[in-house]
């Protein structure tokens, strides 16, 4: 059979049942729901670790030509191409580029992903849409609210689709449990949410002063953020400064946050509240709290996160997780697994779904984590049916915007040592004019906050 000519329409698919959920069971994503007769021009910004593993699941399911590719770090960059090159169908070495805006600038990229660290989501997301591209955005969407505001507001008036990379949306055996546990009312009513993250995870180091590489342009890599003192090269490093991100609230709680208001329809948190610190790990550079707990406070409903980088989880089984109490149950949930326990009966469990024979080059890529990439995958699909289809993506900006604006409040509460409550249409923090200017970073020039032009 000419597999070309077998071609299932994917919106018809995609839209009559749980996408990641049924493609994964349908014979490598569907065989041919890949051979759309449409070629898809990518670029990506960022060539680190996440950045390409993402270009890496696109590429195996969708009929692309990654024609552009940009990183600071010219190694990074090389690499990248390389690997690419390998991977694509056409064998061809992308465009490299160390400034995105030259790369942007040749507008001839429909799908844009951007694995770059969070302090630079927002420019490149909104440049990336003027240019006409959609995106594949990772999470959190932004460093600070009003960010976020700008890049759904640019999305909502450009008619961009955006897919964030909370890929829990589509993550086969957690589609599974919203619909067969959830959705069913098996849990009864539920009035409370737990979630955590026990990993090891934030830098523990004090490194000294060191030379900038002759390869990497950290000047441009800081962009909008302060120039901190160069420590090394700060790959998967930059986590540990809140100069560049969210700590491990707005690396680990966004997904988890995110996943709970999927499976149970919530919107915004009505007031969100935190408390935290560096209690333990006081050697350390890192600026991000080591211990935390914040409340998302729902009608009815609080949903409890507590993070430690240190000592060890309370359940062995779910060091990542959240759990999701009813009166007639208990519903837990990971990247590994859920189980329902109910009050009466039997525990129903259901483990990841793996690919490894569906796509073996999985197994040779570095890296990888193995059990997210179905989700992976399953996400890219979903969001090339969204474009298609004119449809709002399962991991849609606006809702990415929630989830990530509600963890930086969570940190704000920290700092400010009072609860919060963000008023989405006026864009402020209700009664706290302290708080409310918080909502937006101030900018290291030449380089200009987007929602000084857009909001």
């Amino acid at each position: 059979m000419d597999s070309k000519n077998f071609y299932i329409n994917r919106r018809k698919f995609l839209t009559s049942t749980s996408a990641a959920l049924a493609l994964s069971s349908f014979g490598a994503y569907g065989m041919e729901l890949m051979y759309s007769s449409k070629k898809w021009n990518v670029g990506l910004i960022g060539c680190g670790w996440y950045g390409v593993s993402d270009l890496f699941k696109l590429i195996q399911v969708a009929n692309v030509e990654v024609v552009s590719l940009c990183d600071v770090d010219q190694k990074h960059l090389d690499e990248a191409a390389h690997l690419v090159s390998q991977r694509q169908k056409s064998g061809k070495k992308p465009r490299l580029y160390s400034d995105y805006r030259k790369m942007l600038a040749e507008k001839d990229l429909d799908i844009v992903l951007i694995g770059s660290p969070d302090h630079w989501h927002a420019l490149q997301a909104i440049e990336a849409m003027e240019a006409g591209a959609h995106l594949y955005l990772q999470k959190p969407i932004s460093l600070d609210v009003l960010e976020g505001e700008a890049i759904l507001s640019t999305a909502r008036k450009l008619g961009k689709k955006v897919q964030v990379g909370t890929q829990r949306r589509s993550t086969p055996h957690l589609i599974e449990g919203k619909k067969n546990i959830i959705d069913a009312g098996l849990l009864g009513k539920i009035s409370h949410v737990e979630m955590c993250c026990y990993y090891h995870m934030r830098w523990n180091a004090n490194p000294p002063v060191q030379q900038i590489p002759d390869h990497f342009d950290y000047d441009l890599w800081s962009g909008p953020a302060p120039l901190r003192p160069y420590v090394g090269l700060p790959h998967r490093r930059w986590r540990a400064f809140m100069e560049y991100g969210n700590g491990i609230v707005g690396d680990m709680c966004v997904h988890m946050l995110d996943a709970v208001r999927w499976m149970l329809g919530l919107g915004w948190p009505k007031k969100v509240s935190s408390t935290g610190g560096v209690y333990v790990q006081k050697d350390s550079i890192a600026n991000i709290s080591d211990t935390q707990t914040a409340i998302f406070e729902f009608e009815e409903l609080n949903c409890v996160w507590q993070h430690r980088s240190w000592g060890t989880p309370t359940d062995p089984d779910y060091p990542w997780a959240f759990f999701i109490y009813g009166e007639k149950g208990t519903f837990k949930g990971s990247v590994h697994q859920y189980e329902f326990i109910p009050n009466d009966g039997k525990t129903i469990k259901k483990e990841v779904v793996y690919e490894r024979e569906k796509y073996p080059e999985d197994l040779k890529e570095k890296d990888i984590e193995l059990h997210t990439a179905p989700a992976t995958r399953g996400h890219m699909l979903d969001l090339l049916d969204a474009i298609e289809s004119d449809r709002f993506p399962v991991a849609d900006v606006e809702q990415g915007h929630i989830s990530t604006a509600s963890c930086i409040m969570a940190n704000l509460a920290m700092g400010l040592e009072r609860p919060l409550v963000y008023d989405p249409q006026k864009r402020i923090i209700v009664d706290d004019a302290e708080a409310s200017s918080l909502l937006k970073h101030q900018y290291r020039g030449p380089w200009k906050h987007p929602s000084e032009t857009i909001l």
